[in-house]
């Protein structure tokens, strides 16, 4: 009966050793990062777009113009 206890216990603190693994963590921060960028980018366009001069008008247009041709190529 001790050894089948001995034997559940490490079982299951191989497999719980398992979850906690952290693969892959640096993808998830990748993406993470990538999409703050995108979000503070798209942010300042439609500020700019907000204005009621053509200054810097033109550089929000390219900048949209941009991340939509960058989100047109993305494939999943």
């Amino acid at each position: 009966m001790y050894r089948l206890f001995g034997l559940l216990h490490a079982t299951l603190a191989t497999t719980a050793a398992r979850l906690r693994c952290e693969r892959g963590q640096g993808t998830v921060e990748y993406v993470a990062l990538i999409l703050l960028v995108a979000l503070i980018m798209a942010g300042v366009v439609a500020a700019m777009k907000g204005f009621k001069t053509d200054q810097g008008q033109e550089l929000g247009e390219v900048i949209l113009t941009k991340i939509r041709d960058a989100v047109r190529k993305v494939e999943f």
